[in-house]
């Protein structure tokens, strides 16, 4: 499938469009497009801009999520993970980031912030019912199947 991405601002040239990083890579890295380093303090949140958008077919969504290095290494995770920019929306990417460790962290113009990956949906219809088909399970929930 061919995806259409556009850079919004010039000036961020130098800065690479997503792509995979291995051949078997889900996810594409996608950077940041600052001019002037961030720095998510301890505990905080930010919104980092990446100067793109993309075209998607209908049926398809572009999910966010965390790089798993910067998760275990620094303690800075991709918000709201996995996020979605659905298939209507043209707008830019940006990247809602937390820091969770407890020293700032500075994110500086072009470093890999996140990663994409492209997934099929589908749309359903719902139809309201007075009563739905039990299981065995039932409404059990939030670690009740065990450990």
């Amino acid at each position: 499938m061919l995806v259409k991405i556009k850079r919004l601002r010039t000036g961020y040239e130098d800065i690479e469009l997503p792509k995979y990083t291995t051949s078997g890579s889900a996810g594409m890295d996608v950077r940041a497009a600052i001019e002037e380093e961030i720095v998510i303090e301890p505990f905080s949140t930010v919104l980092v801009p990446t100067n793109l958008a993309i075209e998607l077919e209908n049926g398809y969504e572009c999910q966010v999520r965390s790089r798993s290095g910067l998760a275990i290494n620094s303690g800075i995770f991709a918000l709201n993970s996995p996020g979605t920019i659905d298939s209507d929306y043209r707008g830019e990417i940006k990247i809602i980031l937390s820091n969770f460790s407890k020293v700032p962290f500075t994110i500086k113009r072009g470093d890999r912030i996140a990663q994409i990956v492209f997934a099929k949906y589908e749309q359903v219809s719902l139809i309201e019912v007075n009563e739905i088909n039990e299981t065995e399970r039932k409404d059990g929930g939030f670690g009740s199947t065990g450990l």
